[in-house]
């Protein structure tokens, strides 16, 4: 994934790309059975990957060649400028990668148009992913492809600003009224107490501690006009009014991470790609905690990619065989230890934690974390919803958003289901 892609990032990845149902609406159904990528030879497979730099791409190379070298295979391995775009037109053209990153936010929408070869129930590695990724790519009851990886989010907070307003790991926020007590002592006059995106992908983790959904367990209801979520946002809009919290075009910083390095905010929601400001922000010290818990009890957002093979392919047998490999959780820390990403088997993602301790909590969230709503047609409901929670900042009524919400999402469920 890009480094902008992988901080799901950063403004809410929930928005697909531009075009891709129009593109995808005019494909005809799977691969046409006709080899579904990379010419249709099986001693010859190309992936598509979304890569944040050359760490990655070299990594997954090296992974693909080691792959390669014992199965009488070549493995052409593509960085992607735009991975959305370039996907979705290599379905249009019927020419799709063998082998392709597929993120939380699409997986629905091609599932649902039949795309995708629904082969991950038959790894012999099922049952060692953790079960809320499953569930990000189970479609129709049908656990369709492997996670490849995860980040979860947390608060990140510049150590050497908490040390110096005094405060202590007693004092590190475990609730809301803790974390607004720290956000306003946080505060000065050239530095924020906290800072994140403007947007559902991180506001939606208020809602949620707050006890709030957006759809019903069943999938057909649109619960987003709740009390609970009202919570959520009033909270969020609290901290802002009270000048503990400013977004971070507020602070002339363009992510949140940022705002972090530059010593604009104190304390930030982002998630272990935070690593990242490193290269320009190399001072700058910090650590990575849980979320405090809400009213209901701890929540957190996780963002996930898959190994996506198109539907019908002559090589899917073949990419089935090489994302056992890529998911082992040899392979798994490989590309931790290269790029920083979360494993996503449990017994990889524990030994993770154990060598890289500054970014346990973030392991350790995932097993309560949830997926941001993702079925198929909930892009555009939530670009709108994140155009109206950037109001918050100049006196957005959160009760107004969350019922024009409501209206938007039962009508793409609806569409959705029908």
């Amino acid at each position: 994934m890009k480094h902008e892609s992988r901080r799901a990032l950063r403004v809410g990845a929930v928005v697909l790309a531009s075009g891709l149902a129009v593109a995808l609406a005019g494909c005809s159904g799977g691969s046409g059975g006709s080899g579904g990528g990379g010419g249709g030879s099986s001693d010859k497979l190309t992936m598509l990957i979304g890569s944040s730099g050359d760490a990655e791409t070299k990594a997954v190379q090296s992974a693909a060649d080691a792959w390669a070298k014992d199965n009488d295979t070549k493995v052409e391995v593509v960085a992607a400028s735009d991975l959305n775009q370039q996907l979705s037109q290599g379905f249009a053209g019927d020419d799709a990668p063998d082998l392709f990153y597929m993120g939380w936010d699409q997986f629905s929408t091609y599932a649902k148009n039949g795309y995708l070869q629904p082969y991950a129930e038959n790894l012999s590695n099922a049952d060692a992913f953790y079960p809320t990724l499953k569930d990000a790519f189970t479609y129709d009851g049908t656990f369709t492809c492997a996670p490849k990886d995860f980040s979860t989010l947390g608060l990140i907070v510049n150590t050497d600003k908490w040390a110096a307003a005094g405060l202590t790991d007693a004092d590190v926020p475990t609730d809301w009224a803790s974390l607004e007590a720290v956000a306003q002592k946080l505060t000065t006059g050239d530095t924020v107490g906290l800072s994140f995106g403007a947007e559902y992908a991180r506001m939606g983790t208020f809602m949620n501690q707050a006890g709030g959904t957006m759809v019903s367990k069943d999938g057909k209801k649109a619960t987003a006009d709740s009390a609970e979520n009202l919570a959520g946002l009033e909270y969020v809009k609290k901290l802002h009014d009270e000048g503990a919290l400013k977004f971070p075009t507020e602070i002339d910083a363009g992510w949140s991470g940022e705002a972090l390095g530059a010593g604009k905010a104190a304390m930030v929601i982002e998630g272990p790609w935070i690593k990242g400001i490193k290269t320009d922000y190399p001072d700058t010290k910090y650590q990575a905690f849980e979320l405090p818990a809400g009213p209901s009890g701890k929540s957190t957002f996780t963002f996930t990619n898959c190994w996506g093979i198109p539907a019908n392919s002559d090589t899917a047998d073949q990419a089935q065989k090489l994302v056992e490999f890529l998911t082992s959780d040899e392979q798994e820390m490989a590309f931790a230890d290269a790029f920083g990403v979360i494993p996503s088997t449990q017994s990889a993602a524990k030994t993770y934690a154990e060598k890289y301790p500054e970014n346990a909590s973030f392991v350790a969230s995932n097993d309560y974390a949830v997926s941001p709503i993702n079925f198929a047609g909930a892009a555009a409901v939530i670009t709108d919803f994140n155009s109206q929670l950037e109001t918050l900042a100049t006196g957005g009524d959160p009760k107004a958003m969350l019922s024009s919400l409501q209206t938007e999402l039962q009508a793409a469920l609806d569409e959705a289901n029908g």
